[in-house]
């Protein structure tokens, strides 16, 4: 029988990795929503990770943010990770600069909450309170209190599926460039091929409960959003996805 185990650490070799998932399960009575999952992700690699809902995305997620444990299979992540879910989660009696600093302590403690409010562009909201701020907002917020730890794994989960058109595309560009700057790995969930496409290192399809494909990402920032290359990647997607002819 395999053991399960969720180290907090990564071991030393291969020293390049920021997540190595080997034969992982998770059950729940049952039904197997996990099953035989390999998953490894470089340092510094944003990997986005689609699929049909209850393929067990969201289950991978949680395991790898420590919100949840195998029932069999290895998983090693580093120590230093934060998760930014779909919803804000921002506690409404706290200001927003102590929203970014929950849990940390010290001197200086406000002064990381500033310099990460500037990096998503809210430094003018810092002593703003959560329910005056706008969605969009909202999520810069949680994507600062993410990153004020400065940790090795970033995890998203659909952060930006509840916010409008325009908003979300602001949102990728955001994205993009605090990946740039902070050279985390980052793994995000979502729907969204084409929000796949416009982040994404590489982009790992999920279908029962396993990776099924990989499809490496090295278009530029101008083919991204607008070239065949990615009108031929978004097709290859939608095929693996079962929606091929879709527009």
């Amino acid at each position: 029988m395999t053991t399960a185990t969720l180290s907090p650490t990564l071991g030393a070799n291969p020293a390049d990795l920021a997540v190595e998932a080997h034969d992982v399960e998770r059950r729940f009575g049952d039904r197997t929503v996990l099953h035989a999952l390999d998953l490894a992700i470089a340092r510094g690699e944003f990997v986005v990770l689609l699929g049909p809902s209850g393929c067990g995305k969201s289950t991978l997620l949680r395991l790898l943010a420590g919100l949840d444990r195998p029932d069999g299979g290895v998983v090693e992540v580093p120590t230093e990770r934060a998760v930014v879910f779909q919803a804000d989660r921002l506690l409404p009696w706290q200001k927003v600069w102590r929203n970014v600093t929950i849990g940390l302590r010290g001197d200086g403690v406000k002064e990381r909450a500033l310099d990460v409010l500037g990096e998503v562009g809210l430094a003018d909201r810092a002593n703003a309170w959560p329910k005056t701020l706008s969605g969009g907002e909202a999520q810069r917020v949680a994507l600062a209190r993410a990153l004020v730890t400065e940790p090795d794994l970033v995890l998203l989960d659909e952060p930006f599926s509840a916010l409008d058109a325009i908003t979300r595309l602001h949102m990728h560009d955001l994205v993009r460039r605090l990946h740039q700057r902070h050279g985390a790995a980052m793994l995000l969930v979502t729907h969204d091929v084409a929000e796949a496409i416009a982040l994404a290192d590489r982009i790992l399809v999920m279908r029962e409960g396993r990776i099924g494909s990989a499809y490496p990402v090295t278009l530029s920032a101008e083919d991204r959003r607008s070239s065949q290359a990615r009108e031929d990647l978004r097709g290859q997607l939608l095929a693996d996805l079962g929606l091929a002819g879709r527009r």
